[in-house]
């Protein structure tokens, strides 16, 4: 019997409230308008007390009132999870209403709410940079705000998701072996995020990546690659002693060493085989320019003889035409 009677007395209070919602929805009273939608948001009842927030929008435009409907209205959508409408709300009552002791809050929230909208690393990245520029702006706003230090963790971790997707992107060149491409988007994520935290990956992809470069490149260019190479072993083994980058520079560096020398080997038969081409040609283009040179000696002697014979012969006897 109990139970059914609290079951009852819910029933009643449900229709109660939405009565009462469907009557403010109604009504043009703003003052009651005002007094549902407060209830409904300390109820964390979010679309309802929204629906009349929203009907208040005009009512309390230029009253004292305001404030407190856009403040609510924003911190409703939030709870609600609408972060992008939320984060403009909370933006608009800062610029707003900047003499309120509430505009470092809603700053805050304003940047908080572009952060909830960053998507994970292998989707689009937009909202990430917005976030980024949003938790700046309040930094640089609020230099000595109390949340400055959980915005600077914020930053953080969304610009490591930044590095994290570009590192990852260019890991797919590496997988798929188009090591010129890998290279050059490994050198852009260092010059993009110089104090990233996956430096020593990064470097070892691309010991890796310049290594197979060179070792795997065409003639005219495969010298110049194993000097890369073996430049960045080096430079690796300078900034990373002792360091597992550093052994793997090492090692690579003996490969590419022999690598190099062979090359040396190589270089030398192209030249000797190069030199010896060249000779033949030269000797080739020597006979063909003889044989010219002959041929056009005998045709200037052919002519020299037909104009010798002709001036030797002499001319007819003239004839004349007897008339019958």
């Amino acid at each position: 019997m109990k139970k059914h009677l609290i079951v009852l007395l819910a029933f009643f209070a449900l229709s109660a409230c939405n009565r009462q919602q469907g009557l403010a929805m109604k009504s043009a009273d703003k003052d009651f308008i005002l007094k549902v939608a407060n209830e409904k948001f300390e109820k964390k009842k979010w679309s309802d007390a929204l629906a009349l927030y929203e009907r208040l929008s005009n009512l309390v435009a230029g009253t004292d009132d305001a404030p407190n409907v856009v403040y609510n209205s924003a911190y409703a959508n939030y709870y609600d999870k609408n972060y992008k409408l939320a984060g403009h709300q909370f933006k608009n009552f800062a610029v707003t209403f900047p003499q309120d002791k509430r505009a470092e809050d809603a700053s805050y929230m304003s940047a908080l709410c572009f952060y909830e909208g960053s998507m994970d690393y292998n989707l689009d990245q937009t909202n990430t940079d917005l976030a980024i520029n949003e938790l700046q702006t309040f930094l640089n706003n609020y230099p000595n705000s109390d949340k400055s230090k959980n915005i600077n963790e914020l930053i953080d971790e969304l610009t490591y998701k930044l590095e994290f997707k570009a590192y990852e992107n260019a890991k797919q060149y590496y997988k798929i072996a188009d090591y010129k491409a890998a290279n050059v988007a490994f050198d852009n994520v260092l010059n993009d995020f110089p104090s990233t935290k996956l430096r020593p990956k990064i470097y070892d992809y691309i010991l890796r990546s310049r290594y197979e470069l060179a070792t795997n490149s065409v003639y005219d260019l495969k010298k110049d690659r194993i000097e890369n190479a073996l430049s960045f072993t080096k430079q690796v083994e300078r900034e990373m002693p002792n360091s597992e980058n550093a052994k793997t520079a090492v090692d690579l560096r003996t490969k590419l060493n022999k690598a190099k020398e062979d090359f040396v080997v190589l270089e030398k038969r192209v030249e000797d085989r190069r030199k010896e081409l060249l000779d033949k040609q030269k000797a080739e283009e020597v006979r063909t320019n003889a044989e010219k040179d002959l041929k056009s000696a005998e045709k200037n002697s052919d002519q020299i003889r037909r104009d010798s014979a002709s001036l030797a012969t002499p001319a007819p006897a003239a004839t004349f035409q007897i008339q019958k």
